[in-house]
């Protein structure tokens, strides 16, 4: 008898399996408590492998992703674009911001057109309008346009989840209602500002006197500085005399510090420092040919390709 109840015992959880292999029938009910629990013990030892290993491949697939996707620190210059002719960056900044990674979080910082967009929100414009919501707050940005003309706007910094792909960014503005909108985080290039794999290394550079070709860009394009120009190194200092097409400016502008010009009849010189060749340096030139003097931002570059020593040629 003991024989043949531990056959049929043998039978019932073998009709059990079956059951479940095939999903056609209600096997949790018919079973008893004791059958089920053995069943679902064997169920559990038997799949605990592949749920490991699936778990361990999906984790190691997101960090992949994240690592590929993740920018290193830096600064870098970025296109912004949005899904809305209403919705845009300043004319000024030619669709660009200032994309900034830190600890491998990214913010842009974007000038807008105006200030007529008081907030934005990272995320949907329902979320957004929710009691006790943090928004971004806006700075107060001065932009220059080609004419040399400048116009303050509001500026945000904006949290960037991923580069190249849309992700949503709700805005409210002066009409205190907010909209849903799509925006873009492109092209991201680094701004080399210490003189990088790509920049002349001023070190390498003896003490004396060179001459070297530049190119300028901004302002209307009336002024210019004369190519090539000279500099002078001493001491591991670089040091640019810049000469205007005009006599009309009265102080530059570089990396915050005033330089006055150094002579007082025809067109303004000034001497400047140069922290780098090949890599395009931000200088400020006020002028004050218009009805009220205005500071206009020029790019400046240096091409070291042209260096040559002012007392042979070389």
């Amino acid at each position: 008898m003991k024989a043949k109840t531990v056959m049929n015992k043998i039978i019932i959880v073998g009709g059990l399996g079956a059951c479940l292999l095939f999903g056609g029938c209600g096997a949790g009910q018919a079973a008893d408590a004791a059958s089920a629990e053995s069943t679902v013990a064997v169920t559990q030892e038997s799949t605990v492998t592949p749920t490991e290993s699936t778990e361990a491949v999906e984790t190691v697939s997101t960090e992949t992703a994240q690592a590929e996707a993740q920018l290193p620190d830096g600064v870098y210059t970025a296109e912004f674009s949005t899904d809305s002719s209403m919705f845009h960056i300043s004319e000024a900044c030619d669709g660009k911001g200032t994309l900034t990674v830190k600890d491998g979080i990214m913010t842009i910082h974007i000038s807008l057109g105006s200030k007529k967009i008081l907030n934005l929100y990272p995320g949907l414009a329902e979320d957004a309008a929710k009691e006790g919501t943090v928004l971004l707050e806006p700075t107060t940005d001065t932009v220059t346009y080609s004419d040399g003309m400048t116009e303050e706007v509001y500026g945000f910094d904006v949290p960037v989840p991923v580069i190249g792909e849309e992700f949503d960014l709700a805005l409210i503005g002066t009409k205190g209602k907010w909209y849903d909108h799509k925006v873009i985080v492109s092209d991201p290039v680094a701004e080399d500002s210490e003189g990088g794999a790509d920049t002349f290394d001023l070190s390498t550079v003896e003490d004396g006197s060179y001459t070297i070709e530049l190119t300028m860009e901004g302002g209307s394009g009336r002024a210019s500085i004369q190519s090539p120009a000279q500099i002078t190194a001493a001491d591991g200092t670089v040091t640019a005399t810049l000469e205007w097409s005009s006599p009309n400016y009265d102080y530059m502008l570089v990396n915050g510090e005033k330089y006055l010009p150094v002579n007082t009849e025809g067109n303004s010189v000034f001497e400047v420092p140069v922290e780098a060749l090949d890599a395009p340096l931000t200088m400020i030139g006020d002028t004050v040919a218009m009805s009220t003097p205005h500071e206009v931002e020029y790019t400046v570059t240096f091409h070291s390709d042209t260096l040559q020593s002012a007392e042979n040629g070389k």
